[in-house]
């Protein structure tokens, strides 16, 4: 009945374990809003406010489930390594240019909003698991903690994927900045699976070339559809 216990929440160590939530937060977070935001860019404006709503919705779910069950999922061989390949995989797609929509029509409509919320779930299934390692290591055990953790990140998350949305309107190539930060997190939690850990200890040198490919993985097509394009042009 811990949880229910709130007189160490004055404490000095309640204090600096929820300042540390609260930073963990904001950074990791930012993750989240990053692929809330540019899924949203896919859809027609009417439908991006749903996308922010929902998407948000689903990425402080996918983190109270696997709060739950993270144990029993980290013991499953190659899940970060498999995390990381999919969340490579999104951020490609996410940075790939829009394509044309046509107007008035429904049923297009709901499915790309329906696709976008997918690709919101498939991307914060693959990057929750480090978020919530992050806030569990940081509350040392307290539940309480993990769940004001949870609580702290609704409105960071929804606050920051309309932040990104706003940008990536204002400043499109913000798109790519966005999928570069998403590689490097793939490439991050590829390189946090157990048995690859173990094998960097004596090939530490593969990090840089790594996040090398990752990185150009996703900017490098981008880069060179915006180029053909201008040779068209001209």
């Amino acid at each position: 009945m811990d949880f229910l216990n709130l007189s160490h929440v004055l404490t000095p160590a309640f204090l600096s374990a929820l300042f540390a939530i609260i930073l963990i937060d904001l950074a990791l977070a930012g993750d989240n809003a990053i692929v809330i935001g540019l899924a949203a860019r896919q859809v027609p404006p009417e439908m991006q406010k749903k996308v922010l709503l929902w998407g948000s919705i689903a990425a402080v779910a996918v983190r109270a489930i696997f709060t739950l069950f993270v144990v029993w999922l980290l013991k499953i061989p190659g899940f970060l390594l498999g995390g990381g390949v999919v969340l490579l995989w999104i951020a490609y797609k996410l940075v790939k240019p829009q394509a044309e929509k046509s107007d008035g029509h429904t049923l297009a409509a709901d499915v790309s909003m329906r696709q976008a919320v997918q690709t919101i779930v498939i991307a914060d299934t693959a990057m929750g698991i480090e978020n919530v390692l992050a806030i569990g290591g940081a509350a040392h055990g307290d539940m309480l903690l993990v769940v004001i953790g949870l609580l702290i990140s609704v409105p960071i998350i929804m606050f920051g994927s309309q932040l990104v949305l706003k940008l990536v309107d204002r400043f499109p190539h913000i798109v790519t900045l966005g999928g570069a930060i998403l590689a490097w997190t793939a490439v991050t939690m590829m390189m946090g699976e157990p048995m690859v850990k173990a094998w960097l200890v004596n090939n530490s040198w593969v990090k840089f070339p790594a996040y090398a490919l990752g990185l150009a993985l996703v900017i490098a097509p981008v880069m060179w559809r915006t180029l053909s394009a201008k040779k068209k042009v001209t």
